[in-house]
């Protein structure tokens, strides 16, 4: 099927889930004020990553590579605040895949092995309780998320996001999508906990504000960056401790993409990072993002780079507008002042 122009407008949900075969799930420990996001396919996917900020958290990526073993086939995605000790929230949901049959078939033993690649970011210290000795929660949100994963889920103060922290304001766990009517699905969901601000200085305005559709978040225009505005303006650059960012999160869609052209359209949908944080891909930030392909809509064969192209620009925008979503949601978590309230 050939990619033309046509109409391209947010899904019925406006979430990643908007691409048919996708769920997402989430779970949060209130008390620790951190969670989990997991992405659960109906099927196994084709699926890559891109990591470009300086300081990441990540497990499983090795197996995307498509010169491995099972060339980039996965069964979730799994996305977790707690820094080191979120990667544990992979092993939740491998767990909870591998005891409903899903995952790589381990020949003539019965037994499956989930693919479950993850990254983590940085909410240690954000004011919750973190004294959880031997027994950190994310092993449990992991599974718990599974168990979640539904069409419809929360944005904001949710899974992955719940403790994040973008620039100077609150984070969070944002998603966006775009269909057309040729059947062509693309979505993101970004845990936005920023080194970077996602705001103009001097104004209420998202970076992201020129790739906005129907007002979801907000509806400020876009502002012109002030002349004499410092670089750092709503950033974390006055905090210390400044290796405690990242923006993690995945890109979905309907096209029929090898590993190797999810691995280009990943390193594309970056863009999008760098619409809406000002800096994005720091020393501090550990900025990583998956894409999957179900594989249900084909590429006209004879303007496949064209369309490579199109998608990488369609996921950018999604990224985009995923993580304006996800500030603009979140709300105020102690003494983390959110965007909604802050621009009052």
């Amino acid at each position: 099927m050939s990619i033309l122009p046509s109409v391209l407008k947010p899904g019925p949900r406006n979430l990643i889930t908007d691409v048919a075969g996708i769920k997402v799930g989430q779970a949060e420990d209130l008390g620790a004020r951190t969670g989990a996001t997991v992405i659960v396919p109906d099927a196994p996917v084709t699926a890559a990553v891109s990591v470009m900020g300086g300081a990441p958290g990540t497990r499983e990526t090795d197996a995307l590579d498509p010169t491995r073993l099972l060339g980039g086939v996965i069964d979730a995605v799994t996305l977790s605040g707690g820094s080191v000790y979120g990667l544990d929230a992979a092993s939740g949901v491998t767990a909870w895949l591998g005891a409903r049959g899903r995952g790589y078939e381990i020949a003539g033993s019965g037994v499956r092995a989930p693919i479950v690649p993850a990254a983590i970011l940085f909410d240690l210290s954000n004011g919750g309780d973190k004294g959880w000795g031997e027994e950190p929660p994310y092993r449990a949100l992991g599974a718990t998320a599974a168990a979640n994963a539904s069409d419809t889920f929360s944005l904001g103060n949710s899974g992955a996001g719940f403790g994040a922290r973008a620039g100077s304001i609150k984070g969070g766990t944002g998603s966006a999508s775009l269909v057309r009517d040729d059947g062509l699905q693309i979505g993101a969901l970004m845990a936005v906990n920023s080194y970077g601000s996602a705001i103009v200085p001097g104004s209420r305005s998202f970076w992201a504000a020129p790739f906005e559709m129907n007002g979801e978040f907000g509806g400020a225009a876009s502002a012109v960056l002030p002349a004499r505005a410092e670089w750092h303006e709503g950033t974390k650059a006055g905090d210390a401790g400044l290796r405690q960012n990242t923006t993690i999160g995945i890109v979905a869609t309907n096209a029929d993409l090898s590993a190797a052209e999810c691995t280009r359209i990943a390193v594309m949908a970056h863009d999008g990072l760098a619409r809406a944080l000002r800096p994005a891909h720091a020393p501090v930030d550990g900025d990583a993002i998956f894409v999957i392909a179900t594989g249900a809509y084909s590429l006209d064969e004879e303007m496949r780079v064209r369309h490579l192209s199109e998608l990488g620009t369609y996921a950018g925008d999604c990224v985009a507008r995923a993580i304006a979503r996800g500030v603009y949601e979140a709300e105020t978590l102690g003494d983390v002042i959110a965007y909604r309230d802050a621009v009052k």
